[in-house]
């Protein structure tokens, strides 16, 4: 079997902490955000069958348990134990944590002492702009503030690395330049004087310069790419349109990290193989495509150089997909690798230290992790 070490889960959300029912806890089998269709049920997907081969084990059942069965099991238990028991199980060492989705979810702190590992942060730009529109009473005020709060996330070591979420608000073909001064003002001004409390950051001139501002910190920068919840539209979030945006933070030293990708995570492939400051990210999708895993890992590694592969799990609300996440990695992965040293396309040790890169030690360098 392929040795792979301790994960590096570098993009990730928060867990919640009460016991959910069966209609709660499958909702967050999938990215649609409606109930599932009359007479049919959220586990009947590659996501929930993954959920039933791997975690009931880690709760004293059978593999493939049933869900009534494993819900039993886990209310049982109790949410803070069994999240305890899935989280340890997991091989996961680092999370870094993007703490900007909405709910009663644990923070960086509280998930790394759960799963007895360590926990860093990353900020989500669009929240922290929203978070300072509501305390910043004028146009200059938030303008400067915006450029206070990212530098100071950035310099103070609170956070590891930036995440915008663009493709939700507005798509990715964004224009790739940093706004000027003045069109900032304005487009502040217009934001400010119409947006109600709380209200959502969508404005492109906005975003774009979020995104430049994050970039001149020389933090790494993931961006949401691919599919997700219908929030976005999905031909909106196709990496391929980040090209020009890609080009022009050529050479300035701040990595870009292209989260998700799939279906589009070829052209991920593509952008990681020919620009040096651009990763992929392999998570989301092989939760989401269960016993597909192998496959969709094979397409990312048919282009991408393998230095420029992060895992992670994009794990969200229940410790489950945290466990999904890391085995059906590791077994993608491993399949995978073990199938190219038995065909004698690759030797046992090269096998080993390219697993062990995208594992962790593409991560522990991008993010500057000990």
């Amino acid at each position: 079997m392929i040795e792979l070490p301790a994960l590096v889960d570098h993009h990730c959300h928060g867990v919640l902490r009460g016991d959910l029912g069966f209609g709660t806890f499958e909702t967050y089998l999938t990215e649609s955000d409606a109930p599932a269709a009359p007479g049919t049920t959220f586990f009947d997907t590659q996501a929930g069958f993954a959920v039933r081969r791997w975690c009931p084990p880690l709760l004293g059942l059978e593999p493939h348990a049933s869900p009534a069965q494993y819900l039993a099991r886990r209310r049982e238990l109790g949410a803070y134990e069994a999240g305890r028991l899935l989280l340890r199980a997991t091989g996961i060492e680092v999370y870094l944590v993007d703490t900007g989705l909405p709910g009663d979810l644990t923070p960086p702190g509280e998930l790394a002492a759960a799963g007895a590992a360590q926990a860093r942060e990353i900020v989500r730009l669009e929240q922290l702009a929203e978070q300072v529109a509501d305390t910043s009473g004028t146009v200059d005020a938030f303008v400067a503030n915006v450029a206070e709060s990212v530098h100071t996330a950035a310099s103070v070591g609170s956070a590891v690395g930036f995440k915008s979420v663009a493709a939700y608000r507005h798509g990715l073909a964004l224009a790739p330049d940093p706004p000027a001064p003045g069109d900032v003002r304005r487009a502040a001004g217009h934001w400010l004087a119409a947006r109600r409390p709380g209200g959502r950051l969508t404005d492109p001139v906005l975003l774009r310069h979020l995104l430049w501002t994050a970039v001149a910190t020389g933090l790494p920068l993931q961006l949401h790419t691919g599919f997700g919840d219908p929030d976005l539209r999905l031909d909106h979030a196709d990496p391929a349109l980040l090209t020009d945006f890609v080009r022009a933070t050529a050479g300035l030293g701040t990595d870009l990290v292209l989260l998700h990708g799939y279906p589009y995570h070829r052209q991920a492939a593509y952008l990681a193989h020919v620009f040096p400051h651009v990763y992929a990210d392999v998570g989301l999708a092989l939760s989401h495509v269960g016993a597909r895993a192998p496959d969709v890992l094979a397409e990312f590694l048919e282009l991408a150089p393998f230095g420029k592969l992060l895992f992670s799990t994009d794990a969200y609300a229940l410790p489950e997909l945290y466990v999904v996440g890391a085995e059906a990695f590791r077994d993608a992965l491993r399949r995978l690798l073990g199938d190219w040293v038995r065909s004698g396309a690759w030797s046992l040790p090269d096998a080993e230290r390219v697993g062990a890169l995208i594992a962790a030690g593409n991560a522990r360098r991008v993010y500057g992790l000990s």
